[in-house]
């Protein structure tokens, strides 16, 4: 095999079940026979990915066929290599099925979902003490995560610059129901164990949150060693500036997998009610004791989730939150179905032209 020192890390000594590797995963690769090899994607650099294998890492390129697609693998993708050592080079020729993935629209007329990260189990969703400690842009996380189909876990960084740390989480947990907040100090490692049971060997967690909360600092204290940049917030805003700049998977020391990623705090909610149903599930709940079955709880008459913020049993606030990220999903969907219908109309231009051709070919 055309192995070579990986430009996201370190050789490593892991075997493909201490990446993550299934029983699922064997029956996918089953069909591939010869000089092919299973991965886990670790990182992209530009036009080529790194990829962990059973005892180390390559280095390689797509092939023409998935580039043709618009397949491109992710961070965490179970992949298949095919190994030419003759030629020097391994290329990725196929992507096994992905039990979780977050992705976002791209960009473009056809408006297809670019995913940036796959395999997920759990998503750590990292605040901090102070400004950055926004119960509204927890629940747009919250959306995410649970749109992505992972667990979430909702992790208060710098709990040592707060008076009650326990304050802050008994906070947060009133508008995250049924979801695990744990305080932490990421810098002392003070707390930091109570994440272990959210870390079992094999199993991979992705990080999202504002910059500057200390996501880096964090998997330097699991890791054990300085492996990410990390940088001081401001003192008036309390904020940082980006110091990941590469989507890359980690190995932590008890052998759980964590991606830390630049842009996943960037993605949209999706396309997935669920994202919806798992962050709001006491407006749901309420609103099935609306009047009518499609209340948008704005100013129909007979609406339960209104009543209740009239009552003072609901935050204003929150339901006003749900709408927005309602309204941000009714837009992706919107924009999805606009997709599909230029998407068919490409075809069919396609299909026209080929018959075209065929028809001037069959005249001479």
């Amino acid at each position: 095999m055309n192995q070579s020192t990986s430009r996201c890390g370190e050789q490593h000594s892991h075997t493909l079940e201490d990446l993550g590797w299934a029983e699922e995963h064997d029956a996918a690769f089953s069909k591939y026979t010869g000089p092919y090899v299973p991965g886990r994607v670790a990182c992209r650099q530009k036009t080529v990915w790194d990829v962990l294998v059973d005892g180390g890492s390559i280095t390689a390129g797509i092939s023409g066929a998935l580039r043709k697609l618009g397949r491109f693998p992710a961070v965490g993708d179970f992949v298949v290599l095919l190994d030419q050592p003759e030629a020097g080079t391994s290329t990725i020729v196929d992507i096994l099925p992905r039990k979780t993935l977050f992705a976002r629209g791209a960009s473009g007329r056809e408006s297809t979902d670019q995913v940036i990260a796959a395999n997920i189990d759990t998503v750590f969703i990292v605040t901090a003490a102070g400004h950055d400690l926004n119960v509204r842009r927890i629940e747009r996380f919250l959306a995410i995560a649970h749109s992505s189909g992972a667990r979430p876990v909702i992790v208060i960084n710098k709990s040592d610059l707060a008076d009650d740390p326990a304050s802050l989480a008994d906070g947060i947990a009133s508008v995250s129901p049924g979801i695990p907040v744990i305080p932490i100090s990421a810098a002392s490692g003070e707390g930091v164990d109570r994440l272990d049971p959210y870390l079992p060997p094999g199993t991979t967690v992705a990080l999202i949150g504002s910059s500057g909360v200390g996501k880096s600092t964090l998997i330097n204290r699991l890791m054990g060693c300085p492996v990410q940049e990390t940088s001081h917030t401001r003192d008036y805003d309390e904020k940082g500036r980006h110091t990941t700049t590469v989507r890359q998977l980690f190995v932590l020391e008890g052998g759980a997998l964590m991606i830390d990623n630049p842009g996943l705090r960037e993605v949209g909610i999706g396309t997935a009610a669920a994202g919806i149903a798992g962050t709001f599930p006491d407006i749901l709940e309420l609103a099935e004791g609306c009047r009518f079955s499609d209340c948008r709880h704005e100013q129909e008459p007979g609406c339960v989730v209104q009543a209740a913020v009239r009552d003072g049993a609901l935050s204003a606030a929150r339901l006003e939150n749900f709408h927005r990220l309602m309204r941000e999903l009714e837009f992706e969907r919107d924009k999805a179905e606009i997709g599909l219908v230029r998407l068919e109309k490409k075809r069919w231009k396609e299909i026209g032209k080929s018959a075209r051709d065929i028809w001037k070919i069959k005249g001479k």
